[in-house]
């Protein structure tokens, strides 16, 4: 099985979720976000095709990894393809995160035409969900960029049929909003 994939895996990332994490960048993404910061990962012609068994490789040979976070583009526009990865780093013991610009409620709901959704759901440790909006932009929050976007504990959300959000990344950082660029920087 192949993956396009818009950029090779990148390891020890400690921006893309939380603890140290090896990145998937899928390429394309039908949600076309204005302002987003991967505007590359959109188009689904480009980027480069990839053997699910190599990525697999990959996230073997990185050492010291919590975990693993499906981005793009969209992961659920490949979810055949991420689910095979999810599934493999589960069972290496890393959790899974994933960011999406369908919401957790329209996943369900294409889940019931298509059982792939729900299965690679089930695979997922945190969901960061809903599309980049612009005017919601806001700099002081964790782990998303725009304040309609949510944090979900994916399996405490299935198993009790409502929506679960990991509280501890609700909050937003003090100071950030008051943040201004001095003259000098990196001096």
């Amino acid at each position: 099985m192949k993956i396009r994939l818009a950029s090779e895996l990148q390891y020890d990332s400690i921006v893309d979720g939380e603890g140290i994490r090896t990145v998937i960048w899928t390429q394309g993404c039908p949600h076309k976000c204005p302002g987003c910061h991967n505007p590359s990962t959109h188009d689904f012609a480009v980027g480069f095709s990839m053997d699910v068994d190599d990525v697999k490789k990959q996230i073997s040979s990185y050492k010291n990894q919590d975990g693993i976070t499906l981005s793009g583009g969209d992961p659920f526009s490949q979810p055949e393809a991420c689910y095979e990865i999810a599934s493999y780093a589960k069972k290496q013991g890393l959790n899974v995160w994933c960011y999406t610009g369908y919401t957790y409620e329209a996943l369900l709901v294409m889940a019931k035409s298509n059982d792939i959704y729900l299965k690679l759901l089930q695979k997922i440790d945190v969901l960061i969900d809903g599309k980049f909006i612009v005017n919601l932009r806001n700099l002081s929050l964790k782990f998303r960029g725009s304040s309609n976007q949510r944090v979900i504990d994916v399996q405490k959300s299935l198993e009790s049929g409502a929506v679960t959000l990991v509280t501890k990344y609700q909050q937003i950082n003090i100071g950030l909003d008051l943040y201004e660029k001095p003259d000098y920087i990196f001096v």
